[in-house]
C-alpha cells in the first residue's frame, strides 16, 4: 500500500491533474450537447485504455533493463537485440528526439497545470479576479517552485502521496456527485458513441483529437520511474486512478449537461457541491498542480543525468541534495533555464484555454516514438501478440500525433523550439566528440609500452602511485604520452583507469585487469548510466591510495560551426568534477588540438 501512495504522489500527477483543464478546453469549440458530451466523454475514456493502460501500463512496462525504464532503455533494448548497424542508428536518432520532445514537455507541462489551478479563483463567490492576478499568482508559485530545487525534496516528498491521494479522492467523490445527476452519461463506456462523434462531427471531431489528448498527458512517467518504485506499485496505483479518472470526467460531462454555460467545468462542479469547500479544493488543487509540476522537474534532472552518463550530452554541474537518496539531484544550469522557459510560457499564453493550442504535440511526439521502438522490439523477440497490439496503439499514437500538427501556429511551435535545443544540442555534442577524437593523436599500445620500458628503467620515479583516466587502453592518450615522456613525470605505481557506462541503469563493478607492463596496471570502473557513484570511495575499497590524478584538457581549434562545439567543452566542466574527485590531487594536462 505504502508503495502505491508512493506511486500516486511521484508517478501521476501530469496526468492526474489533466480534469482540471481536459474538458473545458475540448468544448471551447464545441457545443455541449448530448451527442457532443457523450461522443468526448467516450473518446476521453477510451483514450485511457489506449495509451495509458495498453501502450505504457500493459506493452512498455513489459520491457526493462535490471526493472528500469524509459526512452534510452528502449533505445538500449533494441541494440542489443538487432545487428544492423544503420537500424541502430535509426533508434539511437529516435531515442535523441524523444529525450528532446520530453524536455520541451517539461516546460509547457508546469506552464498550463499551475495556470489552470489558479484560474479556479475566478470563480471563489464574492471576489473578482482579473487575468492578470492569475498570471501574477502562477508566476509567483512558479518562481518559489524553482527556487525549492537547490535544497532538495527529500524532506517534503513523503507528504506529496497523502496530498494526492486527498487530491484523487475528491476527483472521485465530485464524479460520483455528478453522474447521480444524469447517469446516462456512463453510456459513453459504449465506443460506438466515440466512432459516431468522430464520423458524424468529420473534420472538426478530428480536430478535437488534440484537446482529447490532454487526459493522458503524463502517462509515459509510469514506464519512465518504473525503476524508481517497481513496476507493481505503478501498475496497481493506475488500476485505481483510472477507475477515479474515469468516473471524474463522466461526473464533469453529467454536470456539463446540465449546466451547458459553465467556464470550466471541473471547479464549477465543485463550487456546485459546496461553496464552503470551494476554496479549500481550490487550494488542494494548486497544491496538486505544484506536486505535479516537481515530479516533471525532478524527472528533467534524472533525464538530463541519463543524458550526460551515456555522453550524448555535456558534462553539467551537478549537486547532491541528500545523502541517503542518490536519486536526489540538482542541475542548476537545468533548474534556471526550465524557470525561466516558464514564465515566459505563462506571459506568452496568459491562460491555460491558450495554452492548450500548444499542448500536447511533444506528449503525442514522444508516444508515437515509444510505439515504433515496441514495435521494433516485439518484431526482433518475435512476440506477434504483443507486436499486433504495438501497431494498433502505435496507429493511434500518429493519428493524435497528427490531430496536433493545426496547432503548430497557434503557439505549438513552442513545442518543436523547446525540443529543438536539446536535440541540437545532442547532435552538435556527440558529432562533435566523434571528429575531436579521430582528431587526437594517439599512439598505439605496442608503441606506447616500448617507449615506456626504456623510460621506466633509466628515469627516476616518484615514489606512490598515480592515476591516469583513459578510454581505450589500445589507443594512449596523447595527454599521457606528453607527461610521462615530455614531461618525465613517471610513478613507481602507475594506473590506467577506465570508466565504463553500462547499458543498464544501476550497478557499480571496479576491478583489475592485466598489467600492461611492470608498474603500469589497467583498472576499469563499470557503473549503470543511472548511478551516481563516487569514484574516490571504489578506489579506496580497492586498495588504491593514489597521490596524484591526471587527465586530459584539449585547447581546441576548430573553424566554421564546430566553433559551437568548442564553446560549448569551455562553458561546461570536465568529467573530473562530474565524479567529485578531490581538487588537491588532480592535475590537468593540456593538450592543443585542430578539428
Amino acid at each position: 500500500m505504502t508503495g502505491i501512495i508512493k506511486a500516486l504522489g511521484l508517478v501521476f500527477g501530469d496526468i492526474g491533474t489533466s480534469p482540471i483543464y481536459t474538458l473545458t478546453v475540448a468544448f471551447l469549440i464545441l457545443e455541449p450537447t448530448y451527442e457532443n458530451v457523450l461522443g468526448v466523454l467516450s473518446l476521453v475514456f477510451w483514450t485511457l485504455v489506449i495509451l495509458p493502460t495498453l501502450q505504457y501500463n500493459v506493452l512498455a512496462m513489459r520491457l526493462s533493463i535490471r526493472g528500469e525504464g524509459g526512452t534510452i532503455v528502449l533505445a538500449e533494448i533494441f541494440k542489443s537485440l538487432s545487428k544492423s548497424k544503420k537500424a541502430k542508428g535509426v533508434i539511437t536518432f529516435l531515442s535523441f528526439i524523444g529525450i528532446s520532445f520530453l524536455i520541451g514537455d517539461g516546460v509547457i507541462t508546469p506552464s498550463i497545470s499551475i495556470l489552470s489551478a489558479v484560474e479556479g479563483s475566478a470563480f471563489i463567490p464574492g471576489i473578482t479576479v482579473s487575468q492578470g492576478m492569475h498570471i501574477l499568482g502562477a508566476m509567483v508559485i512558479t518562481i518559489f517552485l524553482f527556487l525549492f530545487q537547490k535544497k532538495g525534496t527529500e524532506k517534503v516528498a513523503s507528504a506529496f502521496g497523502p496530498v494526492m491521494v486527498l487530491w484523487f479522492f475528491c476527483l472521485f467523490i465530485l464524479g460520483i456527485y455528478g453522474i447521480l445527476k444524469n447517469p446516462e452519461v456512463l453510456k459513453a463506456v459504449n465506443p460506438y458513441y466515440a466512432i459516431d462523434f468522430l464520423l458524424k462531427n468529420g473534420w472538426k471531431g478530428y480536430l478535437i483529437l488534440g484537446e482529447v489528448i490532454l487526459c493522458a498527458t503524463g502517462a509515459e512517467a509510469m514506464y519512465a520511474d518504473m525503476g524508481h518504485l517497481g513496476s507493481k506499485p505503478i501498475r496497481h496505483a493506475w488500476a485505481i486512478l483510472f477507475f477515479v479518472l474515469s468516473i471524474n470526467y463522466f461526473g464533469q460531462g453529467a454536470f456539463l449537461l446540465a449546466h451547458p454555460h459553465v467556464k470550466n467545468t471541473l471547479f464549477e462542479l465543485s463550487l456546485n457541491f459546496s461553496s464552503y469547500l470551494y476554496i479549500p479544493f481550490l487550494i488542494l488543487s494548486i497544491s496538486a498542480t505544484v506536486i505535479a509540476s516537481q515530479a516533471m522537474i525532478s524527472g528533467m534532472f534524472s533525464i538530463i543525468y541519463q543524458a550526460i552518463t551515456t555522453r550524448i550530452m555535456p558534462m553539467l554541474k551537478i549537486n547532491y541534495t541528500s545523502k541517503e537518496l542518490k536519486s536526489q539531484i540538482y542541475i542548476g544550469s537545468v533548474n534556471w533555464f526550465l524557470l525561466f522557459a516558464v514564465l515566459f510560457i505563462i506571459l506568452e499564453f496568459k491562460s491555460s484555454s491558450n495554452l492548450a493550442a500548444a499542448y500536447g504535440l511533444a506528449v503525442t511526439g514522444n508516444m508515437c516514438i515509444t510505439g515504433v521502438m515496441l514495435i521494433s522490439i516485439f518484431f526482433l523477440k518475435r512476440n506477434y501478440i504483443a507486436l499486433i497490439a504495438a501497431l494498433a496503439v502505435t496507429a493511434v499514437d500518429f493519428i493524435y500525433f497528427s490531430s496536433c500538427l493545426h496547432k503548430i501556429p497557434h503557439g505549438g511551435y513552442y513545442s518543436i523550439l523547446l525540443a529543438l535545443f536539446p536535440l541540437l544540442t545532442i547532435l552538435l555534442f556527440t558529432n562533435g566528440q566523434k571528429k575531436l577524437y579521430s582528431a587526437m593523436k594517439f599512439m598505439d599500445r605496442e608503441d606506447f609500452i616500448l617507449k615506456f620500458e626504456r623510460v621506466y628503467k633509466t628515469n627516476p620515479k616518484i615514489p606512490g602511485t598515480a592515476i591516469f583516466f583513459i578510454k581505450d587502453t589500445s589507443k594512449i592518450s596523447p595527454y599521457i604520452v606528453e607527461t610521462m615522456f615530455y614531461h618525465g613525470i613517471i610513478y613507481e605505481d602507475n594506473i590506467f583507469l577506465s570508466i565504463i557506462i553500462r547499458p543498464d541503469p544501476f550497478g557499480v563493478v571496479g576491478y583489475f585487469k592485466e598489467e600492461l607492463y611492470m608498474g603500469i596496471r589497467v583498472f576499469e570502473i563499470e557503473i549503470g548510466y543511472m548511478e551516481v557513484v563516487n569514484i574516490e570511495e571504489i578506489l579506496m575499497e580497492n586498495g588504491i591510495d593514489e597521490r596524484a590524478i591526471f587527465y586530459g584538457l584539449e585547447d581546441i581549434s576548430a573553424k566554421g560551426y564546430w566553433k559551437i562545439f568548442v564553446f560549448i567543452k569551455r562553458i561546461t566542466p570536465t568529467f573530473i568534477s562530474f565524479f567529485r574527485l578531490p581538487s588537491r590531487k588532480l592535475h590537468g594536462v593540456l593538450t592543443r588540438i585542430e578539428m
